[in-house]
């Protein structure tokens, strides 16, 4: 079982951080890569890499033959897939063995078992693991789940037998709804996992998420590593999570540790792996699922216990014993991590792409941050990552540890404030906006906290850049503008106004255009401004100052309102992903608190005024077109969808901004398209 050469099955933050903790042990490591990812970090940080494809996952990360193909020609003598893609997929861990390769996970008997929810659930109160009251009946015809539900009773939960991440779920509070919602779980989790089969389990309403780590050795032992806090979620999706949970007492501990290794033990498991567990408000807790694999949230485990889990997997890997006991294991302290995701909050999460052109990660006593982003890019030049469509979102871990749950939490907290990703939106606010919410500070969060008692939060509100934020960007636009005339390349040694003087500029930003006169006597800066949204009459016009005190390559010093504070900005020569061809002209970036805001000079654009929405229609972000509803000499409503964009594995309609006839169709169906890319023309009908 011995090997000298790890290949890593996959890509962004866990390749990295598999890469090291492989080279940290001596073993020479190689990383795979597509197309697009040729420049990514976890390609740069290994001892060799091997393209294996196109950008999608299906040319690339999901095929199992070219992985293998990739080990054997570098030499390559164990795999380890990280998380999502081919990890918990037993053909491939099979493939592996079966190549002579060491697959560093589970045996494929147990990623089988345990990736059916159906199977998994038998098995678990066959060993005597606590389970939820429901049906995971071989008999999936849609009476007989009808039937079942109604003698369980009231609400219950659909589910899809080999799915996760909340697809093919769903909740039923009434009887008369079950035809639909078993039709519709089932559909989705057919399209979603290529499998329909269904199981129903009684709802546990605002259930705690407990989930404990597991660790066990090819020669019988095994054990936990205390459990982690995930309940703050999003549509089943994992937002926030810590270790230890605020919920759970020691009691409690043992008997969900306990009865997490007995479930390993039920499938002869081998490595880290994680059982899921829901737990109600009296304590008591329900075989949910088991993840035979490494989880995104394996750090906040790692910090509170002082095991480097991707190391053990290796040892475990090449047939070492566990060099702990059950009574080694101690919890010290408090971690707390959220995932930093190139999505906006503002308009339903809606996945971000384009090119990154600053990432500055926050640092300090701590703060660990698990990224799979370039870092460094100097101000002003495109040489930053690109966020493809192709892949999911998520672009780093923030994670924080403490003495206590609080200083952790605080630490967390300004972690994700200083922590900045400029040229598209992030969800920097949103996760800090949590991390500041009441109920989670008491620890009393549950999985209905963010869609009950967070729906509301000003996080999740769209973008509208602030007085002090126009001032900013106006500020750096005239000292661009004139380091610019003056031949000087390297205003970023310092503030430079000697050339200022007065002038107009018309910046845009998240749909607004604000029409400023800027002067500058010394450091100081005056504007005033007009305010117009699309469709809207200019708002009063506002006045502010601000004293410039020092600027450096990405940092600018300022005092406004009598309060001395730095901004982080980036600035770009030209329009980045792929925005409006007319603009061609300059950016600037600033991190706000609210949220990532870029303003556009478009000085030089005509005034002339669209009233309405456009007449023109234009890709959301980098994808795939899966539909086109539309042809020329179609008449259309405003609102009506016209096309379908899919990109970082959702759909997103896109819909006409005013009612005419369409004129030009300039996609068609399965088309990959980039951002702000035009689509579709309609002439728009004459008012009456």
């Amino acid at each position: 079982m011995s090997f000298q050469k790890v290949l890593v099955a996959n890509r962004g933050e866990i390749a990295v951080r598999v890469i090291r903790s492989a080279q940290s042990l001596g073993y020479r490591t190689v990383a795979v890569f597509s197309e697009a990812d040729a420049n990514a970090p976890h390609v740069a940080i290994a001892d060799e890499a091997i393209c294996i494809g196109g950008a999608p996952v299906g040319e690339s990360y999901l095929v199992a033959d070219k992985i293998i193909a990739a080990a054997k020609k570098t030499g390559a003598d164990a795999i380890h897939p990280g998380y999502g893609f081919l990890s918990e997929n037993s053909a491939f861990a099979k493939d592996c063995v079966d190549a002579g390769i060491t697959f560093i996970g589970p045996r494929p008997d147990a990623i089988d078992l345990m990736g059916s929810k159906r199977q998994s659930k038998i098995a678990m109160i066959a060993a005597g693991v606590p389970c939820i009251q429901g049906y995971e009946g071989a008999d999936q015809n849609e009476e007989v789940l009808k039937r079942a539900a109604i003698e369980i009773g009231m609400p219950v939960m659909l589910k899809a037998s080999a799915g996760g991440g909340g697809r093919g779920m769903r909740l039923v509070t009434d009887a008369k709804d079950l035809d639909e919602l078993i039709k519709s779980a089932r559909s989705e989790a057919f399209n979603a996992f290529g499998n329909g089969e269904l199981i129903i389990e009684k709802a546990v309403l605002q259930p705690r998420h407990i989930e404990i780590q597991v660790f066990a050795d090819s020669y019988g032992n095994t054990v936990y590593l205390g459990e982690r806090d995930c309940s703050v979620q999003r549509r089943h999706q994992k937002v926030v999570e810590e270790a230890p949970s605020p919920f759970v007492s020691p009691e409690m501990r043992q008997a969900m540790g306990e009865a997490a290794v007995n479930a390993a033990k039920a499938c002869n498991y081998v490595g880290a792996g994680t059982v899921e567990f829901l737990a109600d408000s009296e304590g008591n807790f329900y075989f949910l699922e088991m993840n035979t694999r490494l989880q995104v949230e394996h750090p906040v485990t790692e910090l509170i216990t002082g095991l480097d889990l991707v190391a053990m997997q290796l040892r475990a890997a090449a047939g070492d014993k566990l060099s702990i006991t059950q009574e080694d294991v101690t919890l010290t302290g408090h971690a707390m991590e959220v995932r930093l995701y190139a999505e906006d909050p503002g308009t339903n999460f809606i996945p971000q792409t384009g090119l990154i052109n600053l990432w500055q990660p926050a640092s300090g006593d701590g703060i660990r941050i698990d990224s799979g982003i370039k870092a460094g890019i100097k101000s002003g030049i495109n040489e930053g990552q690109t966020v493809s469509s192709f892949y999911d979102p998520m672009l780093a871990k923030i994670i924080a540890y403490g003495e206590n749950r609080e200083e952790a939490r605080r630490r967390l907290v300004r972690a994700v404030e200083d922590s900045h990703l400029l040229g598209i939106k992030d969800n920097r606010a949103f996760l800090a906006a949590i991390l500041g919410n009441k109920t989670f500070i008491d620890g009393e969060a549950t999985t209905a906290f963010i869609g009950e008692d967070f729906n509301d939060d000003a996080s999740l509100k769209p973008l509208k850049a602030q007085t002090k934020e126009v001032a900013l960007a106006a500020a750096l636009f005239a000292v661009a503008k004139d380091s610019n005339q003056n031949g000087n390349k390297n205003s970023g040694t310092g503030w430079q106004n000697n050339n200022v003087g007065s002038r107009v500029l018309k910046l845009s930003c998240e749909d607004e255009v604000f029409e400023l006169e800027l002067s500058a006597v010394n450091n100081r800066i005056e504007i005033s401004y007009t305010e117009t949204s699309e469709g809207k009459a200019p708002e009063n016009k506002k006045q502010a100052s601000l004293e410039i005190i020092e600027q450096s390559a990405n940092t600018l010093t300022y005092l406004f309102d009598d309060v001395v504070r730095t901004v982080v900005y980036s600035r770009t020569n030209s329009s980045l992903n792929g925005q409006d061809e007319a603009l061609g002209c300059a950016q600037v970036h600033l991190a706000a608190a609210y949220g990532n805001l870029t303003f556009t000079d478009i000085s030089l654009q005509s005034a002339k005024k669209n009233k309405g929405g456009s007449d023109q229609v234009f890709a959301s972000m980098d994808g795939g077109m899966v539909d086109v509803m539309v042809k020329i000499g179609d008449v259309v409503e405003v609102g009506q969808t016209l096309a379908v964009l899919e990109a970082m594995k959702m759909e997103h309609p896109l819909k006409a901004g005013v009612a005419g006839m369409i004129t030009e169709v300039l996609v068609q169906a399965g088309d990959q398209v980039k951002g702000r890319q035009k689509l579709i023309q309609i002439t728009a009908a004459a008012a009456e």
